[in-house]
């Protein structure tokens, strides 16, 4: 899906890096001098020091109105600019330019912003759409956190606890009981992140689909489920009251699970538009990262 030329864009930096902060303000005034209007998020702009030089937005408001949102920073900060832009009413497509390490969702390096900003302006893109997920953590009939994740939601022991128990519905059908780590719900973006070191399966992006993965199970033969993006998760901790259990969304935002609670699962009601500025595909991505067939 090609992309109308870019006219207004939104900007957003890991504000505890300053090659991140530094990228995203030569980013602004590149475009700036071509009659593209730069916006930058708020707190980026107070730490690049250039609140005062473009129009602010707050983080929630960094979808609206504009063409596209620019991550800068690594895979981290384009998660957390994920959940903002699919949180708000706007329709901006997502990019990240690479500022960290391994960088499986910014697909732009440093090297390569400006041939990306000029394939933006150019309206040289496409755009592909990817599931997110949203959780809540229920507690006595009321919801004490809600929160979008783009890679995986997940359960997990406390610091100092044992083993996590618990059992899992999907779609109000008893699945198992579980004795392990803890369980990973991840969607096919985040298939490659902590899916992929707990041993789930590797899958393709396009699929409408989520994967249930047991994190260490005291029992070796339950293995990872690979379920319908429609399904409906529900994780019952039954464990005695004392365990520590912690849900984390993204690996970015936690909430403690105290005894009582249940936590659901299932799909945001949008999809989050990525863009992209090359033709490089998802099995090219697969073979950099991984490296595959590199000995």
């Amino acid at each position: 899906m090609s992309t109308p030329r870019l006219t207004r864009a939104a900007l957003i930096a890991r504000q505890t890096l300053p090659a991140a902060l530094e990228t995203m303000v030569e980013a602004a005034n590149w475009l700036d001098a071509r009659g593209c209007t730069p916006v930058i998020e708020q707190a980026s702009a107070e730490a690049a020091g250039v609140a005062d030089r473009w129009q602010t937005v707050t983080r929630d408001a960094l979808a609206l109105e504009t063409d596209v949102v620019m991550a800068f920073g690594g895979d981290g900060t384009l998660l957390d600019a994920a959940r903002a832009v699919v949180h708000s009413a706007g329709d901006a497509a997502l990019i990240g330019i690479n500022l960290g390490h391994l960088g499986f969702l910014t697909d732009v390096g440093r090297a390569d912003m400006t041939s990306a900003l000029e394939a933006m302006l150019a309206g040289r893109t496409r755009v592909e759409t990817r599931l997110m997920i949203e959780g809540l953590v229920r507690r006595a009939g009321g919801t004490t956190a809600t929160r979008l994740a783009l890679n995986d939601i997940v359960i997990t022991r406390g610091a100092l606890s044992r083993m996590v128990e618990m059992d899992i519905s999907v779609d109000g059908q008893f699945v198992c009981h579980v004795k392990a780590d803890g369980l990973i719900v991840a969607t096919p973006t985040g298939s490659t992140a902590y899916n992929l070191s707990a041993g789930g399966p590797i899958v393709h992006p396009s699929l409408d689909a989520l994967v249930l993965t047991p994190i260490a199970p005291h029992t070796l033969s339950q293995r990872p489920i690979v379920l319908p993006a429609a399904a409906r998760i529900e994780v019952r901790p039954t464990d005695e009251p004392a365990a520590e259990r912690v849900v984390t969304f993204d690996g970015q935002f936690a909430v403690p699970v105290t005894p009582g609670d249940t936590v659901h699962i299932e799909r945001a009601p949008r999809l989050l538009r990525l863009l992209h500025t090359t033709a490089r595909t998802h099995f090219d991505m697969l073979r950099e990262k991984l490296k595959w067939g590199n000995g």
